[in-house]
């Protein structure tokens, strides 16, 4: 078997995996290993491409990677309401051009990508079990030893290298996704998103409407697991079939391409540090709940755990203690709003259909910006006070409720839970 050294192993070519790199590289790791079990970055789509265009922005994503949008609409079975923006606030990406230019420009400085190479388990040594590696098949039909000083799990939703060296089990709550890319004989307006919710659509999540551009649309269907035990896939098609609420106003849809997806949304911490190992993106659980959006918060979060396991690589230390920097800075940048989040999906799961008709009058009286920090789950205090009062029946309004409390009672970042996950 071959034996290949670095200091950095990422797992993982989506945006996590290749930020991760990127920025280990650019950090200056030595030798940085990327390794895509296909043949291709992104060669098999898993996402709907939301984000938000301030987050690619800052992170440098060209604009000729995604469409832009500002205007919003929301669908419960008897009702709808539209928040018209001033400008584009959202963002639906073109995900392979996107990714690969992530790992493009990982590529660019300096990290090694590794094609066609399927992660099979971690490397593990001590009596602790520190990974120092991980095990591969090869393009060719061989194997090879990928040793790291650091290695980093951004493989997603499976979590290899996390899940075969036992510091972590598989997920037991998350959102699963069937998506169609498709031409349409009346393509909706270029600048405007669907959302469709209530039971007629997807008990336990939303359908959607994404708009790429010209007669390009994408179609889809997310399902909260194990809350309901509908196949997405087969509700897509129904809802296709059927023509139903504003997706009969497509005409003819033509499928181009098929997608479908997994993404965590568990209710308790996973600890994402360990000796010799990070997790970051699906791996580590970081998504926005309330959409199950997160690709933002991968190239955020993968960039930083590049820059501390190019510094723990370099100090020869790669402890859990001395990665916890990683851990510590993305639960206080986004672990309170998770929790935030979670309580506002938590009600929402439990809405009929005629209550969803009534929360669809809510939504229509928020502005787009209100609306973005809602959907995003920015709930710090200041917009949960603005939102609970200019619109009391909101789900928001119990929510202010909690987080007033935690800060009055002088909660920090982090809750119960991830306090005892996080313990070294």
């Amino acid at each position: 078997m071959e034996s290949l050294e670095f200091d950095v192993v990422v797992v993982g070519g989506g945006p996590a995996g290749s930020s991760a790199a990127y920025s280990a590289a650019r950090a200056g790791a030595g030798r940085v290993a990327l390794i895509e079990r296909e043949g291709s970055v992104a060669q098999t789509v898993r996402t709907s491409g939301v984000t938000w265009i301030d987050d690619m922005d800052e992170y440098g994503i060209p604009r000729d990677c995604y469409n832009p949008v500002k205007n919003f609409v929301v669908c419960s079975p008897n009702n709808r309401a539209a928040v018209v923006g001033d400008r584009a606030r959202s963002a639906v990406l073109d995900v392979r051009k996107t990714y690969r230019w992530l790992a493009g420009r990982a590529a660019a400085e300096g990290a090694e990508v590794f094609l066609g190479t399927s992660v099979k388990s971690a490397i593990t040594c001590g009596p602790g079990g520190a990974v120092s590696g991980v095990r591969a098949a090869t393009p060719g039909g061989g194997e090879a030893e990928f040793l790291g000083k650091v290695t980093i799990d951004a493989s997603g939703f499976q979590s290899v290298v996390a899940r075969s060296a036992g510091v972590a089990g598989q997920w037991g709550r998350f959102g699963a996704g069937a998506e169609y890319e498709a031409r349409v004989e009346n393509a909706p307006a270029a600048d405007t998103w669907w959302l469709m919710v209530g039971q007629r659509y997807s008990p336990a999540g939303y359908a959607w409407i994404l708009p790429l551009g010209g007669d390009a649309v994408r179609i889809g269907v997310g399902v909260g697991k194990p809350d309901s035990a509908v196949d997405p896939t087969r509700r897509l098609e129904e809802l296709v079939r059927r023509g139903e609420g504003p997706i009969g106003d497509l005409g003819r849809i033509e499928p181009v391409e098929f997608h479908y997806g997994l993404i965590p949304n568990e209710r308790s911490a996973r600890r994402t540090v360990h000796d010799g190992l990070m997790l970051v993106g699906d791996s580590a659980g970081q998504a926005n709940p309330l959409v199950l959006e997160g690709i933002r918060y991968a190239i955020r979060f993968g960039r930083a755990a590049g820059d501390v396991a190019a510094r723990a690589a370099a100090a020869g230390d790669a402890s859990a203690g001395r990665l916890s920097e990683y851990e510590d800075l993305w639960r206080g940048s986004i672990g309170s709003k998770m929790r935030s989040a979670r309580r506002v999906q938590d009600r929402w799961m439990g809405l009929t259909d005629d209550e969803w008709d009534r929360e669809i009058e809510v939504i229509g009286e928020m502005g787009p910006e209100e609306f973005l920090d809602f959907i995003k789950a920015e709930f710090g205090l200041p917009s949960m006070l603005k939102l609970a009062v200019s619109h009391p029946r909101l789900a928001v309004r119990q929510l202010f409720s909690m987080v007033r409390g935690r800060a009055a009672s002088g909660g920090g970042a982090r809750g119960p839970a991830e306090g005892a996950a996080g313990g070294r």
